[in-house]
């Protein structure tokens, strides 16, 4: 540090005498659902996330009615955004892989309309993470039968 940064920490020329730093917002992937039912809902989906400030990238998956951006931008934004540009029903992704969920098959974590490989997230939701939880005779039945259990069932 020379001097003249050290003097410069003492002698304030800026208007306010209060630096207002910009937060840079992160890259980011935001994911959305959306119903695509033709090539003109994509077009017209893209060009409403691609005419955004910070978007570099957008992804379209019409098949699992997937929109994946990356970009320096907010998912609330990017969602709402697609929802005043193009009148579709948006929100954030709502499932997870398959194998990342305990009880892909609990009440409250299985969808019928979830594409293929994936359950609902229930991370976020305590009241259906609850029901996402075994109970204690689920747990008794599965370590009965389990491999690791010495004194399981022999009849397998």
């Amino acid at each position: 540090m020379g001097m003249m940064d050290y003097l410069a920490n003492f002698v304030d020329c800026s208007n306010g005498g209060h630096h207002r730093h910009n937060k840079r917002k992160q890259l980011q992937t935001v994911e959305i659902k959306v119903k695509f039912d033709c090539e003109g809902c994509v077009r017209k989906v893209r060009k409403a996330v691609e005419s955004m400030k910070g978007v570099t990238q957008v992804d379209i998956d019409a098949k699992q009615s997937k929109l994946t951006v990356v970009g320096y931008v907010e998912p609330n934004k990017v969602v709402s955004r697609v929802i005043r540009r193009t009148g579709k029903r948006a929100e954030l992704w709502p499932y997870v892989p398959y194998d990342v969920v305990d009880h892909p098959y609990a009440p409250g974590v299985y969808d019928k309309k979830a594409p293929a490989g994936y359950v609902r997230n229930t991370m976020d939701n305590p009241k259906a993470n609850s029901l996402a939880r075994a109970s204690s005779t689920e747990v008794r039945y599965s370590t009965a039968f389990s491999d690791e259990n010495a004194n399981a069932c022999t009849i397998m």
